[in-house]
Order: structure tokens, then sequence, then C-alpha cells
């Protein structure tokens, strides 16, 4: 087994707004945080081009402007960042918690702040990388007000994309829903209240249809969509059947509600619980503690354990309550040490 590199009294993995809060919080706390980027340094928030419900900037600032603030706060408090990316976290018979990083690179640490986000699932099609962040969305709260009066498209069947289309109807000429099967997967409530917006011509229901394409610049946005229909549903995998129709329709902003999967692989093995998707349970309730895992050391902050919300501010929040739950298992560490300590002089 490779020797540890370093040993820190606080390692947190994500440079997202959940792990650059723990680390101002926690650099201010004097524990020494060491901060790992992650293969997505920033999280989603780098995708946003204007991020104006964030509290403190009324004009509004983008996405990579705010991290890079949150940034400089941090290091500002004593907060080291690295590039580094979690490869693997174990928790030892000592107590501490072993990080080995992908480029091999290891290190020890009391405490550890899972903040590594989740990554929206996206469809891998043409368009998809140039535009997303400049008409292409996976936020709709985020950034569907920047596109009042266009026509927009969601596309997905769960409840994620039902209330997207929804809330989206507040700014949008028209909203179409795009669902690969006839029947969608959300609960009822949805199911109806998006079929009432059909009903007010609010939304257009575009059943057995998936998107292929997004058509559009940087400069001017999503201008337009490729579509394919089929009766039988997964149009895309019948392309060469006659009975599948494809056809371009004329669109202001596109936003994808396919699901996250969250950044929690590397706790695989370590006794962390997770659900059936991967996002971390933590102990929530009242008083301190709430970001606890069952894993002594082990803490989670930010979307790696909110499936619902998934707002900057609520990960905001999140990262400070981890860091100050950290805080208070240190000086729990810290107390055990001088103990053992004491007793050890008497001896």
């Amino acid at each position: 087994m490779t020797e540890a590199e370093d040993h820190r009294q606080l390692i947190i993995a994500g440079t997202g707004i959940a792990g650059l809060t723990a680390a101002i919080y926690a650099g201010r706390a004097n524990n020494d945080p060491l901060v790992l980027e992650g293969d997505e340094p920033g999280g989603q928030l780098t995708l946003t081009t204007d991020v104006a419900n964030y509290p403190g900037f009324p004009d509004g600032i983008s996405g990579p402007d705010l991290i890079q603030q949150m940034k400089d706060q941090a290091t500002q408090f004593g907060a080291d960042l690295d590039h580094g990316i979690v490869e693997d976290v174990e928790k030892q018979d000592d107590g501490t918690i072993r990080v080995e990083l992908s480029n091999g690179t290891v290190y020890t640490t009391d405490a550890f702040i899972a903040a590594s986000g989740a990554s929206a699932r996206t469809l891998g099609i043409p368009g998809e990388e140039e535009l997303m962040g400049y008409g292409l969305s996976t936020c709709a709260t985020c950034d569907g007000a920047f596109f009042r009066g266009e026509d927009m498209l969601v596309v997905g069947g769960g409840d994620a994309a039902l209330e997207e289309a929804n809330f989206l109807t507040k700014f949008a000429d028209t909203v179409y829903l795009a669902h690969r099967r006839e029947n969608f997967r959300a609960e009822a409530y949805w199911v109806d209240r998006i079929e009432e917006k059909a009903d007010a011509g609010e939304v257009e229901i575009m059943r057995n249809t998936e998107l292929l394409e997004i058509h559009g610049s940087p400069e001017d946005g999503v201008e337009s969509v490729t579509l394919a229909r089929n009766d039988e549903g997964y149009p895309s995998e019948k392309l060469d059947d006659p009975e599948t129709e494809q056809f371009e329709m004329e669109m202001g902003a596109v936003f994808f509600a396919i699901g996250h999967t969250p950044n929690t692989g590397y706790l695989e093995g370590t006794g962390v619980e997770m659900d059936d998707t991967g996002y971390l349970k933590t102990v929530g309730g009242d008083g301190g503690g709430q970001t606890k895992t069952g894993v002594e050391g082990i803490f989670g902050a930010g979307d790696v354990v909110d499936h619902h919300y998934q707002q900057a501010i609520t990960a905001g929040g999140m990262g400070c309550q981890a860091a100050l739950d950290a805080d208070e298992y240190l000086e729990s560490v810290e107390n055990q040490a001088e103990t053992a300590a004491a007793q050890a002089d008497d001896d």
C-alpha cells in the first residue's frame, strides 16, 4: 500500500458551492482544509453563464466568477486547493481516513467532507457541448427566466421533467415536453398538472418523441432543434423505420431533465450508506451533526446528498453545516488524543 504523502486535519472533495463554503468555514476554524477540485472544477455552476438567484448579487454574476470569488475567499482563510481527483477513500484502524487520488497521491485525514456534487445526465447529441450554458441548460429554475417569451423544450418524463415544464410556463410562450415513451414515469400529481397546462395551451406534450440535435451558436444561443417521433416509442433507435418521423422546430431554449448521477463512487466500500442511485444518506433531523454519514469522520454536503432542491444556495448551506459538524468532530478527536496522552503519562 502506498505511503501517505501528507496528513491533513480535513479534506474536502469538490470545489462547487458546497465544497467551497465548507472550505471557507473550515479555514476560519483553523482546520487546515485541503480542497480537491475533482474532474469538474467548480461543479455544475461553471456551466451557467448568468446566476441571478444567488443572494448578494442583484445584477447577477456568472457561474465561473462566483466560483472564483469563493475560491479566493477560501484560500484567504487558509484553505489549500489541489487539482486532485479522489479515487478511493478508506477508514483505517487508527481512526484516520486514507484518501487516494487518481494520480497515485495518498493523504490521510482526520475528517473528510464529500461535496463532489452530481453530474446532470445528458444525451450526447450534436450541438450539446457547444450550446451548454448558451440556451441549453440542466436547471430550469436557474435559467428559465433568461428566455422569457421564447418557445422552450424540456426533455424527460419523470417528476423533475414535468415539474420543470410546469415551472417554465411562467416565462415561455409555449413549453414543449418531449418524452421518448407514451407514458410518463412521473407521479400522478405531476401528470395531472402538466395535462391541465396542456389543456390551457401553455404546454404541448410530445410523446414517443426524442431530441436528436440542437442547432445554434454560443453567440446567438439555441435557434432550433431536430426531433424524431415514432408511435411505438424510442424513435432514436428506429430512425430507419419508415414510421419514424424526423422534423425541425424553432426553439429558444432547451432544458434536460433526465436525472443526475451523484459523484460518490469513491466511497463504495467505506460503509457509508447510499440509496439505490448513489446519493449519500446522512443523519439529518434536528440539532447538530446533520451531515454525518454512518462512518465516523465522513460527512456529506450538497448534491451528493440532495436529490431534490439542487440549488446553489442550498448546497452552500449544507457546506456550512458540514464544516461545523466536522469541526465538532475534530475537537472530539483532539480531546480523545489529549486524554490518551495524559493517561499514558500517568502510567
